[in-house]
């Protein structure tokens, strides 16, 4: 379980090489994108074509992707739809990787409920228990997401507190750099500069009440390429 900082370009780099590792130790693999799980019929479609323009505009064109004109979180990037090319080419040479998103688009009446975080725990649950028992399910998803325990302020568990069952672990990627997407208050989105870290890394924690079983930094994070 990776806990990021949405919209930057490394992020969806680090996991290709993740991927890529696991492949190459012929390992089956789940990888898990916070992304609406009603795009989940484009992604396998795409990740089953050859990739070619019509395959790849098919699954680009998406209102999700589509971020002019609109705030978004910065998770509909150019380096994410890299990323999910990446596993295509794996896969068509004859690698075991899936991609899939676990985001559950709720009514605004739940927001604020933390059905949100039950229901894309419960998206995970059900993916795990399609692995080969030597499977492995990666995920990239928020930084709050990723939290093993209910951060204070937090009026609900984070999804990967609802799913120590699976005995996750748990890391968070920070940089001591750089800039990321963020948003504030009423949806002012934009990049944000980081505040500088010159700390030890990585930080490993061992604490019943640890929020990460892992932290690490790495050197600069830049803002992501949006799709146009």
């Amino acid at each position: 379980m990776l806990g990021e900082l949405h919209g930057t370009r490394e992020m969806p780099q680090l996991i290709q090489e993740l991927v890529q590792a696991y492949v190459a130790q012929g390992t089956p693999l789940h990888l898990g994108l916070e992304l609406p799980a009603t795009e989940n019929a484009r992604l396998a479609t795409y990740l089953s074509s050859n990739g070619d323009a019509a395959a790849r505009q098919a699954v680009r064109t998406t209102s999700y992707w589509r971020t002019a004109g609109k705030p978004h979180d910065g998770r509909r990037n150019e380096d994410t739809l890299s990323l999910i090319e990446a596993v295509r080419v794996l896969r068509a040479q004859g690698h075991d990787v899936q991609v899939f998103g676990f985001d559950q688009v709720l009514p605004a009446a739940q927001a604020g409920t933390g059905a949100r975080d039950a229901a894309m725990a419960e998206a995970l649950r059900a993916h795990h228990a399609t692995l080969p028992s030597d499977g492995r399910l990666l995920v990239l998803t928020g930084n709050v997401h990723a939290m093993r325990t209910q951060p204070e302020g937090l009026p609900w568990p984070p999804m990967t507190a609802l799913l120590l069952a699976l005995q996750p672990y748990a890391v968070r990627v920070d940089a001591r750099s750089g800039e990321a997407w963020a948003c504030a208050q009423h949806r002012q989105c934009g990049a944000r500069s980081l505040v500088a870290y010159t700390g030890p890394s990585p930080l490993q924690k061992t604490g019943t009440d640890r929020s990460y079983d892992l932290q690490i930094w790495v050197p600069r994070f830049s803002v992501a390429r949006w799709v146009d």
